[in-house]
């Protein structure tokens, strides 16, 4: 990527501010269907994709009331599978997708109770969901811990690896010639009640026919956009811990564990090169990215509570993020302001598992297209009204 305030053109088809998955992805579709495209992003090393888990649980995720969102992550898990195999096969690098499916589990009887209400739901969304007794669960993972009250297996929730998924991204959208800038959109520049380029932090202007906001948390914070929707966005914290194995050791996990723990949740997510990732807090700090003393013992003694042999492994990395949350939890993706501006951010904690399936719709609406119907309730419309776009 070149340096801070170099411009590689200066008049583009689209230009996509924001350089995680979902600025990525949009980029590279976006360039696979003939558009120009110039990415630009900080490349500071805060995207929030590199410090998620990589779940793709729909079903385990499922919470009361969120029936739409619901129906878009299971869109976007049958999407998953295709969108994997394109990016594999145009870059040659894996992405670490995984098919076990996810074990939840409960610590004791009142974590068991609140499970069994969730899975009542779940199945109630037509959701697969298998109820295990203790035993069962073992048989599966064998180092689970005895206290382990039942479970119940999401065999259609997968994993990917965070971080080689976001890798591979970045290599596909520079084979396939997205031009990359090393800087921040400042604002979007509008002439005429179109959007016609950005103006860059590091000074300089790009021109073009259309812009996408993609910018995760910090998208309010692009001028240009309506004001109702600069305040929507905000960051919501979160830490996790990147654990390894010791060598000579064996994998410990074959699914993902997600565990209530005396009304806790915790996450356990192995990957296939021996690492386990442990997460994650939610936390309502702003943009603090500290990783905290405490917030590393709780996901630790969670961890360990249903997974002992945690304490034997090797603390590898400890890290926090800014997920992009919204007042509904649901993403804002579709047309907004000027003719030209797209807005795609508020992913919260689906922002992996929905790269795909917003880059399809970011690419239809490029298009003048409509996008898939699951997307209607989350247009950027439910928060601007009828300003919002035009």
């Amino acid at each position: 990527m070149p340096a801070k305030g170099v411009l590689l053109a200066e008049i583009a088809d689209v230009i996509v501010a924001g350089g995680g998955v979902i600025g990525t992805a949009i980029a590279w579709r976006a360039a696979a269907a003939g558009l120009d495209v110039v990415l630009v992003d900080p490349d500071d090393g805060h995207a929030a994709s590199l410090v998620a888990a990589g779940m793709l649980a729909p079903a385990s995720e499922a919470l009361f009331g969120e029936g739409a969102l619901l129906r878009l992550n299971l869109l976007a898990v049958r999407r998953f599978g295709s969108f994997a195999a394109e990016l594999e096969e145009a870059t040659g690098d894996p992405v670490g997708l995984r098919r076990e499916g996810t074990l939840a589990v409960a610590y004791d009887p009142g974590d068991y109770a609140a499970l069994i209400r969730l899975t009542a739901f779940r199945r109630s969304a037509g959701l697969h969901a298998e109820e295990l007794d203790s035993r069962a669960c073992r048989q599966l993972e064998p180092f689970l811990t005895p206290d382990v009250h039942g479970g119940v297996l999401f065999a259609d929730d997968w994993s990917v690896d965070n971080r080689r998924y976001a890798a591979a991204l970045r290599e596909a959208a520079r084979r396939a010639k997205v031009r990359c800038v090393r800087d921040r959109v400042l604002a979007v520049q509008v002439r005429d009640g179109q959007a016609r380029g950005v103006r860059l932090a590091e000074g300089g202007d790009i021109d073009s026919a259309h812009v996408v906001v993609a910018a995760g948390c910090w998208s309010g914070a692009v001028s240009g956009l309506p004001d109702a929707l600069r305040a929507v966005v905000r960051p919501v914290k979160g830490q996790l811990l990147r654990l390894r194995h010791p060598a000579g050791v064996p994998a410990v996990l074959r699914h993902t564990i997600r565990a209530i723990v005396r009304g806790t949740d915790v996450y356990l997510v192995p990957r296939a090169d021996g690492e386990l990732i442990v997460g994650a807090t939610q936390e309502e700090r702003g943009p603090d990215q500290t990783v905290t003393a405490g917030a590393v013992h709780d996901l630790l003694h969670d961890a360990m509570s249903v997974l002992p042999v945690t304490s034997e492994l090797i603390l590898a990395e400890t890290c926090a993020g800014l997920r992009p949350g919204t007042p509904d939890n649901g993403p804002v993706v579709g047309r907004c302001g000027p003719a030209g501006l797209l807005l795609a951010t508020g992913h919260y904690r689906n922002g992996i598992l929905m790269s795909p399936v917003t880059a399809d719709a970011a690419v239809a609406l490029l298009a003048d297209q409509a996008p898939a119907l699951e997307w209607e309730p989350f247009t950027p419309q439910r928060f601007a009204g009828s300003d919002g776009s035009r």
